[in-house]
């Protein structure tokens, strides 16, 4: 295989994760009877440009379908991530009514509502019906597709250029990430700016968070990699923050190559050195994330077999992408964890992709009491313990097994 950016030869393996179907791809209790397709979850580093991906077996119409059940606003975290962000960019760019904001992967309109509550114009572009729908829900005007440059010129000649492109969590889910990131160079505004918000690979490898990686997440992504990407397609990097979203996450500000004027911050070269420090454009960095991963997976079947052996119940929470990441690695099925609760309707009363685990509502907790709540998206610990805080009136524990086991 081939570098998705550079074409380098791919040779250096960051992780083998055997094979899984599509993480969001949750089956019905029509297709719960029919085969499965699973494709090989291993991920490459590119040696010349250190990017690091997936394999490529599943193309992108396999992965986000008509009836993909990811919906951004079911997390309250995220929702207030979201408001935050839009006030910061009004202020930082001086945005307002005549200005124009556009979101790339605007899922089910979780961010351009705070833009549309405020009077400044906004689209969104989603390829996803069933998301796209829900934010038409809220009159945000959508256009149902998948972004690259063929599209923005599109849009760029119905005189839809922006002065602000979002684009969260959505760069490492494109399997053309050249043609994706050069659409933003044709949509911008000659002053403008586009924001990308991404899981930071330096806390990938180093916090040993494994389970996000998964077929949708096409690349892992340094600051090193995403400049180099990004001079290479027409955009240059003038500011980075690191968050806390998503494990450890960094969103980087950038601007067309060609007429922007903003000078490179400080935080862009400190980061970049912090990176280089790390190792990250060493083969070294990489070497032992296998193992951390075969630990975790290990550890994980030890806790719920020993509950099994002992007459203790646990239930999973989050019918997260990357709860299926790990529970399809570890060879998790019903007999150990017999299904996990989520709040979102559109996923209950379906059964998670690969290990088949049913997933129900919060009421099932109340009425089964388990001893242990096994939490999957570990990133949304602290609002999952808050919001199940009933489960301690019996003695009820919480579990997280990335990066480590811990039961308290």
């Amino acid at each position: 295989m081939k570098c998705r950016h550079c074409q380098a030869e791919l040779t250096l393996s960051l992780v083998d994760l055997g094979s899984a179907p599509p993480s969001n791809a949750y089956l019905t209790k029509q297709t719960l009877h029919a085969p499965e397709k699973h494709f090989p979850l291993r991920v490459l580093v590119c040696t010349e440009c250190w990017l690091a991906q997936t394999e490529d077996y599943a193309g992108a119409d396999e992965l986000f379908s008509a009836d993909y059940a990811y919906f951004s606003s079911f997390s309250t975290t995220w929702l207030k991530h979201a408001e935050k962000y839009v006030a910061d960019m009004v202020q930082r760019f001086a945005l307002g009514a005549n200005s124009h904001i556009v979101e790339v992967a605007a899922n089910d309109g979780y961010l351009l509502q705070y833009a549309k509550a405020r009077g400044i114009p906004c689209l969104g572009i989603e390829p996803t019906t069933s998301t796209a729908n829900a934010a038409r829900a809220k009159s945000i005007e959508i256009v149902e597709a998948f972004f690259g440059v063929k599209l923005a010129r599109q849009l760029v000649d119905q005189g839809k250029q922006a002065d602000l492109i979002a684009a969260n969590n959505v760069l490492a889910h494109v399997p053309d990430i050249n043609d994706f990131v050069a659409g933003f160079a044709v949509l911008l505004k000659p002053t403008g700016v586009a924001t990308f918000e991404f899981p930071h690979l330096l806390r990938l490898v180093s916090e040993n968070q494994f389970d996000t990686i998964y077929h949708e997440h096409y690349s892992y992504l340094s600051l090193t990699a995403v400049k180099r990407i990004f001079e290479h397609n027409g955009l240059s990097v003038f500011d980075v923050e690191e968050l806390t979203t998503h494990g450890g996450s960094l969103r980087v500000y950038a601007q067309r190559s060609d007429l922007g004027t903003r000078e490179a911050g400080v935080t862009v070269a400190k980061l970049l050195e912090r990176e280089t420090a790390a190792g990250m454009n060493s083969t070294a960095f990489y070497a032992g994330f296998q193992d951390k991963a075969d630990r975790v997976k290990n550890d994980l079947l030890a806790f719920l077999i020993e509950a099994k052996r002992t007459g203790k119940t646990v239930a999973g929470y989050g019918a997260a992408a990357k709860g299926n990441t790990l529970l399809n690695y570890a060879g998790v099925r019903p007999d150990l964890l017999p299904y996990v609760v989520d709040r979102n309707p559109a996923k209950q009363g379906k059964y998670l992709p690969g290990c088949r685990i049913p997933i129900v509502a919060e009421v099932q907790l109340k009425q089964n009491r388990p001893d242990f709540v096994l939490i999957l998206p570990w990133n949304l610990h602290a609002e999952v313990v808050e919001q199940l805080a009933y489960i301690r009136e019996w003695g009820g524990q919480f579990v997280t097994s990335v990066p480590a086991l811990k039961v308290g």
